[in-house]
């Protein structure tokens, strides 16, 4: 299901103005896609890029070009998990957040 501009500019909007909001953003596409999510993962992560840093100032950090990095976080993209992971660790230097995994039990 594709979001609306509406939907996505109220998305931008709020992560501008609410660090708390920004955080559970990243935060929410990172454990989907450790919970196997990676479509919502990519997607939700592409709403945070877009929504604080852009996908032109990413660009520069790890010289590949907007396009490129926007295909990696679309529908049909499938990054390299250095690639990925390199892009999530200098979002959260950005964001000011360390997230870490902790494993527990699942009944």
């Amino acid at each position: 299901m594709a979001l609306s501009k509406d939907f996505k500019e109220t998305i931008q909007l709020r992560a501008r103005r609410d660090a708390a909001f920004r955080k559970a953003l990243l935060q929410e596409g990172i454990e989907c896609l450790l919970a196997g999510e990676i479509d919502t993962g990519k997607a939700v992560l592409r709403d945070y890029i877009n929504a604080t840093i852009g996908f032109e100032e990413l660009s520069k950090v790890f010289e590949k070009s907007s396009k490129s990095l926007m295909r990696m976080f679309g529908p049909k993209g499938n990054p390299q998990a250095s690639n990925l992971f390199a892009v999530i660790s200098y979002l959260q230097e950005q964001e000011g957040v360390h997230l870490e995994v902790k494993a527990r039990r699942v009944a």
